[in-house]
């Protein structure tokens, strides 16, 4: 953008090889693809260890809470009818001690880290990982500019055949890319489940240390935990690294000091659970009792996808660091504790946690516990908000009102419909289930299912983007698929207890997700087959009966391409068009985040004397939409660049090197003048790193460098004048004033359409447009610069 600093470093800018040269169109949306500078080209945050320590401390308050309060309900879980033999105590300690060997270290912290988006983590980032590099979007709206985009990383096609076949078999299978979807749509319907089973199980589970109360006292206690809990959701988590991190520590400390006393005071013998015989040991023993038990055994590593999911606001390193040398030994501490507690007391496994702390810390160690499980259920309900934001922006959910509460960490959002519904989900769950063994077992199935997901969308990426060798790769898959369908076998065996929770949930909302996504593509389609032809904006500049009116029009379109068919039903409606007309597409494309300098692209429509645009405005799933006054400022700060750009490309003018800069880097707007240099000379008004940057395209792209003086000098001087002028029009129709136009396009199915269809469409998709936000209360338009025009769309 224009107002953007520069000189804060040196900026190599031949590194970076620039498209211009290659144009056949210089009204292409190229010109913008083109026009950043290396210097922003995305490269991998390099952070300094003293930075990196700091980032795996803060880590805590974000990222393990659900997996840290785990010790509170495992063993409980694990023998929900009590322990016959105390053997069973170290066979379940050495399944808990090779599970999270295995599953949160190995296979999260050394491997899945490293399938990262950008940085960011989680299903929907993965997910977009493959779209960038296979394309198997369901939306018809790829752009070629967009593999210029500085976070884009696409590497040059491999040559492994067996990568290129997977590669085009996806590309080519419908099949394949709705699995791919749904896979992604239900992996993230199961966070969101998580985000209601986490909070009920952990204030439960914490609140059950008060002996005294009775169960519906814990329950009462629970809701009203609950209800303070989302209430104060709307202040954000700006504080959520250094504020929550400390209470993290402390309680990762008491759990593995209070293992390690009663490791060494009851039973040391508990440490021979590391020789992994006792697993086979306990199997034979128990035979089809220990399958079931699996089921309590998994709830060890609940939380684990929260190291990926959460990876954006930190690092890899950090998280390796943070699990690897805290988390983990205490985790191990504190099962190994109760197991040698156990031992001794075998009749104490439904309170195992509290009944095994040490008398003076009972208090200090419950306090803890509460808030720590207040922790946990923060991340897991943070996490829910971010994963329907980054829905939003793929159109695989209804519109919400979306509320960024921190400048400082990206990706801490608020959603207020989304806050009560789980308020009242999480309160309903406590009452209705009332202890913690009987939501784990609602609550295994949900975090094992995601885990499947992972292991199969790491695998693909393993094949198609890493060409990793396929000996790994069917390591991978099978030590851990088999790990995870082993205890996905086990939890489905509770479906009836309460299991089918997770997926009643998963399922409602995944319905929701493919009938929104379904009606959204169709919608699409049916705009880019009828979208207007260039004949009928010729015919309407020469139309005398249509008004001109000051100002700036923007018209909102789902098409990157082409003219909307809702723009002719405008004209017919209200026979006048503003000044400038840009017609506005707001894509989301397949990364975390778009550079600023590389959001907007532009083309002309023709004629162009008529000064109407194209606009696409390109967002990352974790970028933030400025409100109006914002947007529009950038949009035709924007926009008088490609005006300027466009001028210089079409009349072949080159532009003055850029060491002619002011000192302050700013170059100032002026109309160019002869100069006494062998070429004209046309001063742009830009970052340094831009002008230079343009500087070299444009005379890369000019083959009559060496015609006469005396004709680049006029030229320049008629170039420089007319992009003056054009761009005072723009400014002008600004303060004119802005004003939005948006169709209003009802969505049915087609006459001959099938019943089940016009069900989806005349009233799935109807009901759920109508009971949520609109369009205007997404973008923050004003309701008095506001214009709506209805129109049918038949699907």
């Amino acid at each position: 953008m224009a107002d953007d600093k520069v000189g804060e470093g040196n900026i190599n800018l031949g590194s970076r090889k620039s498209s211009w040269a290659t144009l056949h169109r210089v009204d292409s949306l190229n010109l913008e693809a083109g026009r950043v500078p290396a210097a922003t080209v995305h490269q991998p945050y390099k952070v300094n260890w003293q930075r990196t320590l700091s980032l795996a401390f803060q880590s805590m308050g974000v990222v393990y809470g659900d997996i840290g309060t785990s010790p509170l309900y495992v063993f409980a879980s694990t023998f929900s009818n009590g322990i016959d033999n105390t053997e069973d105590v170290i066979g379940v300690l050495s399944l808990i001690i090779y599970t999270i060997a295995l599953v949160p270290l190995l296979k999260y912290v050394l491997i899945v880290l490293w399938a990262n988006d950008n940085g960011d983590g989680g299903t929907f980032a993965l997910y977009s990982l493959l779209c960038r590099y296979v394309k198997v979007g369901l939306i018809p709206n790829d752009q070629p500019e967009d593999r210029e985009l500085s976070n884009y990383q696409l590497v040059v096609p491999s040559n492994l055949r067996r990568s290129q076949k997977v590669k085009e078999k996806l590309e080519n299978s419908m099949f394949a890319k709705v699995a791919l979807f749904l896979v992604t749509i239900a992996g993230t319907s199961m966070v969101i489940g998580d985000g209601v089973l986490t909070p009920a199980i952990s204030v439960l589970s914490a609140v059950s240390g008060i002996k005294s109360l009775g169960t519906d006292a814990v329950v009462g206690i629970s809701v009203a935990i609950l209800v303070f809990l989302f209430s104060i959701q709307r202040f954000g988590t700006d504080k959520v690294g250094f504020s929550f991190a400390p209470i993290i520590f402390i309680w990762f400390s008491f759990i593995g000091g209070i293992g390690l006393f009663n490791l060494f005071k009851h039973d040391p013998a508990a440490l021979k659970a590391f020789n992994p015989k006792y697993i086979f040991d306990y199997f034979k023993r128990n035979g089809r009792q220990a399958w079931v038990s699996l089921g309590g055994v998994f709830l060890c590593i609940t939380g684990t996808e929260a190291m990926f999911a959460d990876l954006g606001h930190f690092n890899v390193r950090a998280i390796q660091i943070s699990f690897s040398s805290f988390v983990f030994p205490a985790l191990i501490a504190a099962y190994s504790g109760q197991a040698a507690y156990l031992r001794k007391f075998p009749g104490h496994v439904r309170n195992t946690f509290y009944d095994s702390i040490p008398g003076p810390l009972y208090w200090p160690t419950f306090v803890v516990a509460v808030a720590a499980s207040i922790i946990a259920s923060q991340a897991m309900i943070s996490g829910a908000f971010a994963i329907i934001s980054q829905s939003l922006s793929l159109g695989c959910f209804p519109r919400v009102k979306v509320i960024h509460t921190s400048h400082k960490y990206e990706g801490q959002v608020y959603i207020p419909e989304i806050n009560y519904l789980l308020m009242l989900a999480c309160i309903i769950v406590s009452a209705a289930f009332q202890t913690t063994e009987n939501i784990g077992h609602a609550y295994g199935i949900a975090v094992v299912t995601v885990m499947i997901m992972t292991t199969g969308m790491v695998s693909l990426i393993m094949i198609v983007i890493w060409k990793t060798s396929i000996w790994w790769i069917a390591l991978f898959l099978l030590v851990f698929g088999s790990i995870e369908l082993l205890y996905f076998s086990s939890v489905l065996y509770k479906f009836t207890q309460g299991g089918f929770l997770p997926l009643v949930l998963a399922l409602f909302l995944m319905a929701v997700m493919i009938v929104w996504h379904y009606v959204h593509r169709e919608r699409y389609v049916f705009e880019l087959k009828n979208k207007v032809s260039s004949g009928y904006i010729t015919e309407l500049a020469c139309n005398p009966n249509v008004n001109r009116i000051p100002g700036i029009g923007l018209l909102y379109s789902e098409l990157v391409q082409g003219i909307p068919p809702i723009f002719p039903h405008f004209i017919s409606s209200i026979p006048s068009v503003h000044s400038v007309i840009i017609f506005v597409s707001i894509k989301s494309i397949p990364i975390s985040k778009v550079e600023p300098k590389e959001r907007f692209l532009f083309r002309h429509v023709e004629p162009r004397e008529y000064r109407m645009f194209r606009c696409v405005v390109r967002y990352g799933y974790k970028d933030v939409i400025t409100g109006s006054a914002e947007f529009e400022r950038q949009l035709v700060d924007s926009l008088k660049e490609f005006i300027r750009q466009e001028h210089i490309m079409l009349e072949g003018i080159p532009l003055e090197p850029a060491s002619n800069q002011s000192h302050s880097g700013k170059i100032e707007p002026t109309k160019a003048k002869p100069s006494s240099s062998s070429a004209a000379t046309v001063h742009v008004e830009g970052t340094a790193a831009e002008v230079a940057s343009q500087s070299r395209r444009s005379w890369g792209s000019i083959q009559s460098f060496n015609a006469s003086k005396s004709r680049h000098s006029s030229n320049a001087i008629a170039v420089g004048g007319a992009v003056e002028e054009e761009m005072q029009f723009v400014e002008k129709a600004m303060e004119k004033g802005v004003v939005y136009l948006l169709g209003e396009a009802e969505v049915v199915a087609e006459p001959e359409s099938s019943l089940f269809k016009k069900i989806v469409v005349n009233y799935a998709y109807s009901f759920l447009r109508k009971n949520f936000r609109q369009g205007e209360n997404i973008l923050e338009i004003p309701r008095t610069r506001l214009l709506r025009v209805g129109m049918t769309y038949e699907i």
